[in-house]
């Protein structure tokens, strides 16, 4: 996964990553490393009628072969969830777009 790649959270919010690493790139873009910031804007989802969109993404199972910079990067496949503002789980990102040149495990 890279800078820009799409990523959305399970209610069509848009992940957003804010990466420090500038040295390593797949196609001009960053590689988004675990260390990263994964923020969700436009998340519509109400629990009942108080609204508990999605706001950022918390990667649990990254990259086990590959570092970055010494941090292991975020793959296609790799498991995560879409928390709340208050830390509730509101399910798993997809994916929907990234680089297909480059590929680790």
């Amino acid at each position: 996964m890279h800078v820009g790649a799409q990523a959305m959270c399970p209610h069509a919010g848009q992940v957003t990553t804010i990466s420090s690493n500038s040295r390593v790139l797949v196609g001009g873009q960053p590689v988004a490393t675990i260390s990263d910031t994964f923020m969700i804007a436009g998340c519509p989802f109400q629990a009942g009628p108080k609204p508990q969109p999605c706001v950022k993404v918390q990667w649990l199972v990254p990259a086990t072969r590959v570092l970055v910079n010494n941090q292991p990067p975020i793959l296609r496949t790799s498991a995560a969830l879409c928390l709340s503002a208050e830390q509730i789980p509101q399910g798993a990102p997809s994916v929907t777009t990234t680089q297909v040149k480059v590929s680790a495990t």
